[in-house]
């Protein structure tokens, strides 16, 4: 053997005898970062959801007593006139706030989105609503829609028409809370979809155009298709939020007139915190999970089954 062959091969035995791979993985350094938050949700979360449903298998009161009633909570719910017509209210004003706020929110990030001038402005005048009290918004609409005083009116004024008491008619009343509701929270589902327009492949749009793909039909094809995970995620969070719709309506109506904006959680809240009937408000927010669960899972269904 040549000495440069001895060379080359003292050379290489030490590299092959090296072990392949890398750093050892440590799994309990990453449960550190975690456990805090992974704490906070189970003292926060987890185990008052576990304490309603033993609640609502009672008969709390709130001087500490209690019996057990076992299903006597959730019989007396289902045969419950007011329950049924919270639920009645609280289902039509999802079905108008969610496609709603939906709309609202894709069609202005795709504005946004072809915006290239002071965009960042843009971005922040639209989602400033969202990062303010619900309670203010809920006033100032409320003041919108007065029928002597209110804005509105007084532009509808201006073409014959009116005045319109939005908030005291059965038949506006939902729509108009929709309004205020989607005006104040649509800022964060804009954001979420203008992230996802943002990761659209732009080789995919090229090559629809190079095709001949008009704009629709580059939206309708390649954009939309792309954005189903974003917009999943949209649909699941706005209709949580409709479901759960409280603030608005105890600010601007107190439930009026005569119910027609008494939702889920007003019903829950005055049976909790008016009349201290505990055990049958858990049963009512175990009722809400279940119906906001199954229609979460029905939106997975249709809208997320690719992901």
């Amino acid at each position: 053997m040549t000495d440069t062959q001895t060379t080359v091969a003292g050379r290489a035995g030490p590299a092959t005898s090296r072990p392949r791979g890398g750093p050892r993985r440590r799994p309990w350094v990453g449960l550190l970062f975690v456990a805090p938050m992974l704490l906070l949700f189970l003292l926060f979360r987890f185990l008052p959801a576990i304490g309603a449903f033993f609640l609502s298998l009672t008969d709390y009161r709130i001087s500490g007593k209690w019996d057990f009633v076992a299903l006597d909570n959730y019989t007396r719910l289902l045969s419950d006139k007011v329950f049924h017509e919270a639920l009645v209210v609280t289902i039509t004003y999802t079905v108008i706030f969610v496609p709603l706020t939906v709309l609202l929110s894709l069609g202005t990030a795709v504005l946004l989105h072809q915006v290239v001038w002071k965009r960042g402005f843009f971005r922040g005048v639209f989602f400033l609503p969202y990062v303010t009290s619900i309670v203010l918004a809920a006033v100032i609409w409320k003041w919108i829609y007065d029928a002597q005083d209110g804005l509105l009116n007084s532009v509808l004024g201006l073409v014959s028409v009116g005045p319109i008491d939005f908030l005291s008619q059965s038949g506006t009343v939902l729509p108009s809370i929709a309004v205020t509701s989607a005006w104040k929270g649509f800022g964060y589902s804009m954001l979420i979809l203008l992230a996802g327009l943002q990761a659209v492949p732009k080789s995919y749009l090229e090559a629809a155009m190079i095709d001949g793909a008009g704009t629709w039909q580059r939206f309708r094809y390649v954009t939309l298709p792309q954005l189903r995970p974003v917009l999943f995620f949209v649909l699941v969070i706005e209709t949580i939020g409709a479901f759960q719709v409280f603030d608005a309506m105890y600010v601007m109506t107190g439930g009026g007139p005569v119910r027609s904006s008494y939702s889920l959680v007003y019903f829950l809240y005055d049976s909790g915190f008016k009349y201290f009937d505990f055990g049958y408000a858990s049963a009512i927010g175990l009722v809400l999970f279940l119906i906001v669960l199954i229609v979460s899972l029905v939106q997975r269904r249709l809208v997320g089954r690719d992901d």
